[in-house]
């Protein structure tokens, strides 16, 4: 059986758990070692047991804990060529096995079959991440995105499960206490994406098969997990995908194990 579940996921840090019986894998660490050892262990994990780490970018909210983690664990960490650059460039990470990842490249780890895709993120190089399981299941994590792309898109496609941001709402962030500049920088094509094209693109994907959603990366200013939910619920209905799930992730507790 694979299954996913958000350890803690928001502008406030994101790490996502991937299992299966063959291997175990983290999306990112954007809050303390200790915070995210903790998650684990709620989630009935142990560090040690971590296959590997997939890194999407280089933003603290993604990575701030994996520093000290690494020095603890010895884990592989996987990501595109420019942010595992970064990451070495800047003494964010120590001296470990640090593998590039070419886009849509396949990698296989134990059971499971994972490949990086570039998503429009202002970033050195911000990837989603798509898997195979044992099973045949597939999931699609994508997260950071100002837009969806063709490429993007390509890749969510027909997947059994979908972990997609659904980061702020256009009038919370548009009347809200942000300075103009980022707000700009959060609607643009570079940086996030907002509840209505989340919702918009969860409904092509339940028009092609996709019926378990998660919604990632919530904006604590900006958004609210009512209001997230509420924007995807109703465009489903009004596309008659309304059997679609459709979960939120915990900002600061892990979310509940999804199985794909």
């Amino acid at each position: 059986m694979a299954t996913v579940r958000t350890l803690y996921s928001g502008s406030s840090g994101n790490c996502t758990l991937i299992k299966d019986k063959t291997a175990i894998l983290l999306i990112d660490m954007g809050k303390s070692c200790r915070e995210t050892v903790n998650a684990l262990n709620a989630a009935g994990t142990l560090p040690e047991e971590i296959s590997a780490v997939l890194v999407t970018h280089e933003h603290s909210d993604h990575i701030s804990g994996l520093g000290v983690f690494l020095k603890k664990y010895n884990i592989p960490v996987f990501g595109s060529a420019a942010t595992l650059e970064y990451l070495y460039n800047n003494e964010l990470v120590p001296e470990c096995d640090l593998i590039d990842v070419e886009p849509n490249q396949e990698i296989l780890m134990g059971g499971v079959s994972f490949a990086g895709f570039r998503t429009s993120h202002d970033s050195a190089d911000c990837y989603g991440y798509r898997f195979t399981f044992e099973n045949n299941k597939t999931a699609a994590i994508a997260t950071d995105l100002g837009y969806i792309s063709d490429s993007v898109m390509e890749n969510l496609m027909s997947r059994d499960f979908i972990g997609l941001e659904s980061n702020y709402d256009k009038q919370m962030l548009r009347f809200g206490d942000y300075p103009a500049y980022l707000k700009k920088r959060i609607a643009s094509r570079f940086g996030h994406l907002s509840n209505d094209d989340c919702a918009l693109t969860l409904a092509s994907l339940a028009a092609k098969g996709t019926q378990k959603f998660m919604l990632m990366h919530l904006s604590l200013e900006n958004n609210t997990p009512d209001i997230a939910l509420t924007t995807s619920l109703c465009m489903l209905e009004n596309q008659k995908a309304d059997a679609c799930s459709v979960w939120v992730a915990p900002r600061y507790k892990p979310g509940e194990e999804i199985e794909v």
